[in-house]
């Protein structure tokens, strides 16, 4: 029994923390509790939205909620892998070379503006999404944990962008996209104090250590065969869909994973101790539509048709 009240006082904890974030990314309950999964999930998140919509204030506001120590890098056309990682610079006075830390090193790296970068920069991020580690001179460095990369980009059809190449896309869990708020959140944002100056003053509700204990939890939710089954049906819908010229790519055994894992955070958020087929539903098409065809905006319609298409096995 006092197990149980504790896994209850730590639903409510979760509880907390979305509504701190709904405080500052207005009138978006769902896509705030899409980017908290991501993080408890242990993936990371690429948010894909015009410029001025939150995209920046979502990842400040999972940082200052969490207690996380966070990073901004703003990604340009001239943006070095080194500026990211860091260098090794020789120290006169101590005979050797010393490691400049980059950005990376922290807990919460907020990516601005990803796809302004050429692929060589990006591509500097992808250890570091995978094994939580950086390779500078031959020598491995750990990252803290947890890990979490947000990535911003702007939509493909703006001028000076990279798109992301496919091994990228695929290191994320999830795209998500913020859109226009609606007239009475688009209010309080106008008539309401600056979320800048909110997030200087706002105090965490959580730590380090809770999100590292509800990541483990959330990797401990039960997933039934029944599951298994709907998500390899999924998975095999989009590799047909793709062998018809219907998408770019259909999705890969690491996405099927990705979707899983997705799946065991939203249920978890949620407080069930079990994967339901509406949790696997409610984060299918964003672990997908940027997977199927290199983009939110083109993927979402066809991950939309595959999530209708496929019956619960």
């Amino acid at each position: 029994m006092a197990s149980r009240k504790k896994l209850h006082d730590d639903d409510g904890h979760v509880e907390a923390v979305l509504a701190q974030l709904d405080t500052f990314i207005v009138g978006k309950p769902h896509e705030t509790k899409l980017a908290l999964a991501a993080l408890l999930a242990g993936g990371h998140l690429l948010v894909e939205d015009l410029p001025g919509v939150g995209k920046t204030t979502l990842a400040r506001a999972l940082a200052a909620t969490l207690g996380l120590a966070w990073n901004r890098v703003q990604f340009t056309s001239d943006l070095l892998p080194a500026d990211v990682t860091g260098i090794s610079i020789f120290d006169v006075t101590r005979q050797e070379f010393r490691l400049h830390k980059g950005p990376i090193f922290t807990s919460l790296l907020l990516a601005d503006e990803i796809n302004r970068a050429p692929p060589k920069t990006q591509s500097a991020l992808l250890e570091a999404m995978e094994e939580a580690q950086v390779t500078i001179d031959g020598k491995r460095h750990t990252l803290d944990k947890p890990f979490f990369v947000v990535a911003t980009q702007n939509p493909l059809e703006q001028l000076g962008v990279y798109p992301l190449p496919e091994s990228q896309l695929d290191r994320f869990i999830c795209c998500i996209e913020l859109g226009y708020p609606h007239s009475d959140a688009e209010r309080s944002l106008l008539t309401g104090d600056s979320r800048q100056q909110m997030l200087h003053s706002a105090g965490s509700v959580a730590s380090a250590d809770n999100v590292l204990f509800w990541q483990a939890r959330a990797r401990q939710i039960f997933t039934a065969p029944p599951i298994l089954d709907y998500t390899q049906a999924l998975l095999a819908a989009t590799r047909e869909l793709a062998a018809k010229g219907g998408c770019a790519a259909g999705l890969s055994p690491r996405a099927g994973l990705s979707l899983l894992a997705m799946s065991r955070a939203w249920a978890m958020i949620q407080g069930r101790d079990m994967v339901l087929p509406e949790d696997l539903q409610a984060v299918f098409t964003c672990v997908a539509a940027h997977r199927l065809a290199g983009s939110l905006k083109r993927g979402t319609p066809i991950a939309r048709d595959i999530l209708t298409a496929v019956d619960m096995v």
